[in-house]
């Protein structure tokens, strides 16, 4: 025990500690991640700020968010027509998202010893496969937090990752017969990174819970999930992921009474990125009564909405 009788390591925390003050101190604008799976409280509390324990954060940046990494890959690896009866795999997080400063890792880890890459994990054919990754990106990229993504994943590479060898880059080229596939998810990425950076509402507020609504929580038999992300200036974006393979016409999400048109600023399911094109195109306006929006969405596939 220590000198107060606990199992802490009161010397390991007085480093850290002293490490990320003095990083972040003389060197500005650094951020400092812990890879860190207890429920140790404070590690991204600044050092100075005292916690529920009376004494100051670790001090890191960012922490990863090992629970939400492990519970939505195990959501995506059911066949979809299960994953109802595990809805709460994919909206736990928000129960603690706020508690740290979190990264979203989808990290070397989940990519070897037969843990098999990214869209292997998937269920059901190639076409399924790659739009249950795509879905997932969106998803990753529109949930609170910053995003870590394994290189290889970016382009959809079917084998696990070694450090025995170099990545599938030809599966990229030309002559290649699934180039297409390939390329469509990188475009996606590409896309993602481009939509985000124009965004406020996705990373303003990335750590307050002023910057998420619950829009759909329990649609756990649609396979629905849809919130809203907000900037500092109120502006929403929402967000529909839906990850059953049918497609829904019409799905109502109540949105704020204060938005009178939508517009879908991505899709997953776009035939730039393979998809099958199916899309809510012009503006979509809600309905006078209760503020209902009527979105059409495709199947296995995450679409982005922004006000008009």
């Amino acid at each position: 025990p220590n000198e107060h009788g606990g199992r802490e390591n009161l010397d390991a925390v007085a480093f850290l500690q002293e490490m990320n003050a003095t990083v972040y101190r003389r060197c500005p604008g650094v951020v400092t991640i812990a890879e860190e799976s207890t429920a140790w409280d404070g590690v991204t509390r600044a050092t100075h700020e005292a916690g529920p324990g009376g004494t100051g954060g670790l001090g890191f940046g960012m922490k990863w968010n090992m629970g939400w990494s492990h519970d939505s890959l195990a959501y995506l690896a059911h066949e979809p027509v299960h994953r109802q009866y595990h809805h709460g795999e994919l909206t736990f997080s928000m129960v603690y998202a706020y508690s740290e400063n979190y990264l979203l890792p989808v990290s070397h880890d989940e990519v070897v010893h037969g843990k098999r890459s990214l869209v292997s994990k998937m269920p059901g054919d190639w076409w399924q496969q790659r739009a249950n990754h795509r879905a997932y990106l969106a998803y990753m990229w529109a949930h609170p937090g910053k995003q870590l993504l394994f290189m290889g994943q970016e382009f959809a590479q079917g084998a696990e990752w070694s450090q025995e060898r170099g990545l599938d880059w030809g599966l990229l080229d030309a002559a290649h017969p699934a180039r297409a596939d390939h390329h469509g998810v990188r475009r996606l990425v590409r896309d993602l990174n481009d939509r985000y950076r124009c965004a406020p509402a996705l990373w303003e507020q990335d750590t307050v819970p002023a910057g998420f609504s619950w829009v759909a929580v329990d649609a756990a038999q649609d396979d629905v999930v849809a919130f809203l992300r907000f900037a500092k200036d109120g502006t929403p974006l929402l967000v529909v992921c839906h990850f059953s393979p049918v497609v829904r016409h019409g799905y109502p999400l109540r949105v704020p009474a204060a938005v009178s048109a939508w517009e879908e600023i991505l899709n997953t399911d776009a035939e730039c990125y393979g998809g099958g094109g199916v899309r809510n195109t012009g503006v979509l306006e809600p309905e006078d009564t209760g503020g209902w929006l009527r979105v059409t969405l495709p199947p296995l596939a995450t679409v982005w909405l922004r006000p008009v």
